[in-house]
């Protein structure tokens, strides 16, 4: 089974909430579907189901690989680089 290559090398512990939602979808007008944490700077972005996807477009502009849900309830986190569940 894969593994994620690159959960020890994230910051102890880990970032705080750079904001409450998705500065992008705030600035574009639209509305985030769910919201995702990275675990390496602390930008929150939409999830995929969102119309700009702009979690995963913060993983393509900075290389940050390991994000985390950041709705309430949920505590998975997801690897870009490896694809998988952390």
């Amino acid at each position: 089974m894969k593994q994620c290559t690159h959960i020890d090398a994230l910051p102890h512990p880990e970032p705080a909430p750079l904001s409450e939602t998705c500065p992008e979808c705030l600035r574009d007008g639209t509305h985030p579907v769910q919201l995702r944490l990275c675990l390496t700077c602390g930008h929150v972005g939409c999830c995929d189901s969102s119309p700009n996807r702009h979690a995963t477009g913060h993983h393509a502009e900075t290389g940050h690989p390991v994000m985390r849900t950041f709705e309430p309830g949920e505590s998975w986190r997801w690897c870009f680089e490896d694809h998988v569940l952390v």
